[in-house]
């Protein structure tokens, strides 16, 4: 078949080569719009357009793909689209555009955990396992009826980095065989429980904050389902310190919650929290690079006994 793929990040970069790689035509990539990045505002093209260059596929980058493309996309003349954090809401009249429709990579088990930010979701949320969904793509969010699943383990020690790459690399997988049985006919889509679905919001930066009231394993759930972005953080003396990575620590001490009970270079950085502490084990304190909390403690101080996020 031929086939339109739209994805943006990193999600979608093993899906795409996958896609490539089958018996199925590439026929043309839309990603998002090349934005700023870093210190000096680069403009930074997305993962998905990289790879798209590389193979030698054509690229379209739209503000908004249901206004400024449907013409572009009814011209590729394709069979079907496929989506993989796309990261657009698609209209009806996009949706309608191909004789098979548009099938989503969707980064959890369907119903639980629609919208955008499934796979951090889980891992903040504590789950051991998620999965990937290949779904049909409908005008509501992630609710469209199934195809295909695939469960995956999360490890202890997975981030959303991590578990980013193992579920592209299975949504790859899905996704070659949803469009192998929808070439021959042979695709069974079953309805999602929507009695059952669970929804996912958007990260802001207020939901980064590292709330030291509550348990340590939430915390360390929480810098793992961060990195590497938006990434974690909290503050100390007016100043935020940026957490790439945490570990929980057994402690009866009765200071506050978020209280430093631990600055140095041998026991590392230890902070107080509901029932027990949390070792802040990677880091970026202010006009410093990324490093383990146990160097930074061996050149600068931090004062024991004084208190985060007041």
């Amino acid at each position: 078949m031929k086939v339109i793929f739209l994805g943006t990040p990193e999600f979608g970069v093993n899906v795409l080569k996958a896609i490539n790689e089958s018996k199925h035509s590439v026929v043309g990539v839309v990603c998002q719009p090349d934005r700023p990045s870093g210190r000096g505002n680069k403009l930074l093209a997305p993962p998905v357009k990289v790879l798209a260059k590389e193979l030698g596929l054509p690229v379209f980058q739209f503000d908004k793909v249901s206004r400024d493309g449907v013409q572009t996309l009814k011209d590729l003349n394709a069979d079907i689209m496929v989506t993989a954090a796309y990261g657009q809401i698609l209209s009806q009249e996009v949706i309608d555009i191909c004789k098979h429709g548009i099938i989503n990579v969707h980064g959890s088990l369907l119903p639980k955990y629609r919208g955008a930010t499934p796979i951090q979701t889980a891992i903040i949320n504590g789950e051991e396992i998620t999965g990937v969904t290949i779904m049909k793509t409908e005008a509501g969010i992630d609710t469209g009826d199934m195809l295909l699943a695939g469960e995956c383990k999360i490890d202890g020690q997975d981030t959303y980095g991590s578990l980013n790459e193992k579920l592209s690399v299975l949504g790859a997988e899905l996704c070659v065989q949803a469009l192998d049985l929808i070439e021959d006919g042979k695709a069974n889509f079953v309805p999602q429980n929507h009695e059952l679905a669970t929804h996912t919001k958007m990260i802001k930066k207020e939901h980064t904050l590292i709330n030291f009231n509550v348990s340590p394993r939430k915390i360390v759930d929480l810098v793992r389902g961060l990195n590497p972005n938006p990434i974690a953080y909290f503050v100390l003396n007016g100043e935020s310190y940026k957490v790439f990575s945490a570990r929980e620590v057994a402690c009866q001490s009765t200071e506050p919650n978020g209280c430093i009970l631990c600055a140095n270079s041998k026991q590392g950085l230890v902070v107080k929290c509901q029932g027990g502490a949390v070792e802040i084990v990677e880091m970026t304190a202010p006009n410093s690079k990324r490093m383990l909390a146990k160097s930074y403690l061996n050149g600068k101080s931090i004062t024991v006994g004084s208190v985060c996020n007041e």
